[in-house]
């Protein structure tokens, strides 16, 4: 399932950097389970649709939003669950944040959702030279 799980991630990826360019709350969250567990730029736990919907309708009004997603690696975790990682570039007006983004994204109700979204920094948090 490793290309059906490419295939998978790839058309979540679309739908929502669509959805994030447009800042389309809606159609954004409707990407989430209704199970959803989300960590997004800030401390707060996010859960379900609403709780998604409310991070994204919580979000600065910018002029203009963009986001590009790299180094992406989906793998199938079970017959309807694929892990996703990657790494993802936002522009905001003229600023970029670049981010580590992991979702879990399952079969619910005959469509795939994201279960669970999580982002950290790219910049490493601890040193592990040994």
């Amino acid at each position: 399932m490793a290309g059906a799980a490419d295939d998978i991630a790839g058309s979540i990826i679309a739908k929502w950097s669509d959805a994030f360019a447009k800042l389309d709350a809606d159609a954004l969250s409707a990407l989430y389970s209704r199970h959803a567990l989300f960590f997004g730029s800030n401390p707060t736990l996010y859960r379900g649709r609403d709780g998604v919907k409310a991070y994204f309708a919580g979000l600065p009004g910018w002029r203009s939003q963009s986001v590009r997603f790299s180094d992406v690696s989906a793998e199938a975790a079970g017959a309807e669950v694929v892990n996703m990682a990657g790494t993802a570039n936002f522009v905001v007006d003229d600023a970029t944040l670049t981010v580590k983004l992991t979702w879990v994204i399952l079969c619910e109700d005959g469509d795939w959702k994201i279960v669970s979204h999580h982002v950290s920094s790219r910049e490493p948090l601890i040193d592990h030279v040994r």
